[in-house]
């Protein structure tokens, strides 16, 4: 167990490197989507969270976006659980030829420069091309067990931070102490 005070890919590193050293063999990586992991992990199976993938369209989308182009985008991506990869990539090149003039549609702004009239419509399915090699490793045959998402260690996170927030008024020694005690008690479980 380590404390850090914000993520750095390091952090990461020096994580993996600690498993590796303890004898575990590491077979893939869920990444929630910190771009450079995606490098330095190269040599791992790199799983894309899937629930962190909608996370970041629906960012550029919103919850109700009123582009058709952005509807049935957000609506591909939001059953991405519920696909398996060749299906999803068909239906998302599909999208991505449906749409491609408004995807390229260009505005004159007042200084005489052109920038992309659906800039934010654009930084989703940027995103998503980026993300798409890796949205679907837990469906490989090697990856049998994977998960597809991070959600279960989120779960646990997100537990840890409400019993610290009921306990706000902890010095940062005793909040340590608290941390090392729950992570001791879910070991037990």
């Amino acid at each position: 167990m380590a404390f850090i005070a914000h993520e750095r890919v390091q952090d990461y590193v020096d994580a993996v490197r600690s498993i590796e050293e303890r004898g575990y063999t590491i077979k893939g990586i869920v990444i929630d989507g910190m771009k450079s992991l995606f490098s330095e992990f190269s040599a791992y199976k790199i799983q894309m969270c899937q629930y962190h993938m909608i996370q970041i369209v629906r960012r550029y989308l919103t919850l109700h976006p009123r582009l058709l182009a952005a509807r049935e985008l957000k609506a591909l991506v939001d059953n991405i659980v519920n696909e398996d990869g060749p299906e999803f990539e068909n239906k998302y090149r599909h999208w991505k030829s449906k749409w491609v003039e408004m995807l390229n549609r260009r505005s004159t702004l007042k200084s005489g420069k052109t920038q992309f009239t659906h800039r934010r419509l654009r930084s989703a399915m940027l995103s998503i091309d980026f993300y798409l090699p890796y949205l679907f490793t837990y469906q490989q045959p090697e990856c049998d067990g994977m998960p597809n998402t991070n959600n279960k260690i989120e779960g646990t996170f997100t537990d840890l931070k409400k019993n610290l927030n009921n306990h706000s008024g902890m010095s940062k020694e005793t909040r340590k102490r608290f941390i090392s005690g729950f992570f001791l008690a879910l070991g037990e479980i």
